[in-house]
């Protein structure tokens, strides 16, 4: 009971700035009217747009698009960064060969890339899934040779000094280690694939949430732009809460401290 109680406090928490935003919303649309439905539509008009587009099927098949897109791209960036981010993080001279032309890359923005991705791989999923990947990649690498490089190095030295073999060091005692790193890695991956594959369906795509909100952009219809905007925040919500889930799973030796 007392669990319960507080999972609902923390939900009530949760909901008050939103609920507070909503208010102000609605009384300055629907009650005072203080701008125009094409610049700022109701809360209303946004509901009946979000109705119009899902009964239709024209946001499912596009939520469909981008959700496997981001899927393709975040698989690709845990393949590479992860085994990249732990030999550069464990072993020296992988990362002197691989930290110059990494930071070279790196501070690229993804949408830099567009042109060349639509050149390379034209116009569709292919380049979309490539400026992603790049997004997700770093953002898993970067904080895989951060755990790689903290590892604790009296736990290395006590199972050496036990006789743990080379492969068994490596799974018992570093994957552990590293594992809230890259948790954390793919995170924060999953937030910047959003943001990048967005933007790269806006240009790159002919489906897809980006997509969406660009061709409603055109027609001049925002309360549909907002129905996209919010279906993207509402579905990386629930990714990060459902990575946050897997990560107590499967790591229930990691603790906080809240104050």
């Amino acid at each position: 009971m007392k669990l319960a109680d507080l999972s609902l406090r923390d939900l009530a928490w949760r909901l008050v700035l939103p609920a507070g935003v909503l208010a102000v919303w609605y009384v300055a649309t629907d009650i005072l009217h203080l701008t125009h439905p094409a610049m700022l539509p109701s809360p209303t008009g946004v509901v009946r747009a979000f109705i119009r587009v899902l009964t239709s099927g024209e946001l499912v098949t596009n939520i469909g698009a981008s959700l496997l897109r981001i899927f393709y791209a975040n698989c690709a960036a845990l393949a590479i960064g992860v085994p990249l981010g732990l030999a550069m993080g464990l072993y020296k001279p992988v990362e002197r060969l691989c930290d110059g032309i990494l930071s070279v890359v790196r501070p690229i923005p993804p949408l830099a890339w567009v042109p060349l991705s639509i050149l390379w791989l034209g116009i569709g999923t292919l380049s979309v899934v490539f400026i992603t990947f790049l997004a997700a990649f770093f953002a898993v690498l970067v904080n895989t040779i951060a755990g790689a490089q903290g590892v604790d190095r009296q736990l290395v030295r006590a199972a050496q000094s036990l006789g743990a073999s080379q492969r068994r060091l490596m799974s018992r005692v570093i994957l552990p280690s590293v594992a809230p790193s890259i948790f954390t890695g793919f995170r924060v991956a999953i937030g910047v694939s959003w943001m990048s594959i967005v933007a790269a369906e806006l240009i790159a795509a002919p489906s897809g949430l980006g997509y969406m909100i660009m061709y409603y952009r055109e027609v001049l219809r925002t309360d549909a732009i907002i129905v996209g905007m919010l279906t993207i925040g509402l579905i990386g919500l629930a990714m990060d809460f459902g990575t946050r889930w897997l990560e107590r799973r499967l790591l229930p030796w990691r603790t906080g401290f809240h104050l």
